[in-house]
């Protein structure tokens, strides 16, 4: 049952006021939470591990910056989030033309910064939302660019099916994002 709920407003409290043993019991109670988001979101259950125990380090250090108690939840799914998507970021090849907005090498606007900074949590969303066979291939196709065959190996499937599953999971990134009506894209759920 305490895996269920996340520590309560008092304990977040009187971690927050210094109280070291109070704040090793909310770092101790929020892992569950932040581990199994971390694997709906990241790629491999190493990154979600590493991006867990950042989000962790994270709780210990800031917490006295969290302004509300009751909003513990909230504030640790979004570090977790970033950090999954920092991590994604990672693996993709950098170079001058990599950059969105980065037309003859100039920075992209502050206005286009914050444009792509909400499309890119859009994005996050929608892939955090799909089911969890669906999110590693695409995550490991489309985001770290993985080759077919070695998504396919690493997670145990055959081609055929791994193509299956990204074909599903683009489709459904495609519609949450309503960049496809959702007649379009194939039979039903492909089976």
């Amino acid at each position: 049952m305490a895996d269920r709920t996340w520590p309560d407003a008092p304990l977040v409290t009187a971690a927050q006021g210094g109280d070291s043993e109070a704040l090793a019991t909310l770092v101790h109670g929020s892992y569950p939470h932040v581990h199994r988001f971390a694997r709906s979101l990241c790629a491999t259950p190493q990154d979600a591990e590493d991006a867990a125990q950042e989000a962790l380090i994270i709780l210990y250090r800031k917490i006295g910056m969290l302004r509300a108690s009751g909003a513990l939840a909230s504030w640790m799914f979004r570090i977790v989030r970033n950090e999954c998507l920092r991590r994604a970021r990672a693996l993709r090849p950098r170079g001058p033309s990599a950059e969105p907005g980065a037309a003859g090498g100039t920075a992209p606007s502050a206005e286009e910064d914050v444009l792509l900074r909400l499309e890119a949590e859009r994005v996050a969303d929608a892939v955090a939302a799909l089911p969890d066979d669906q999110r590693r291939v695409l995550v490991m196709r489309d985001v770290q660019g993985l080759p077919g065959r070695t998504v396919a190996d690493r997670l145990g499937l055959s081609t055929a099916a791994m193509k299956s599953r990204l074909h599903r999971a683009r489709r459904t990134v495609r519609e949450t994002l309503g960049e496809e009506p959702a007649g379009r894209g194939g039979t039903g759920d492909g089976i």
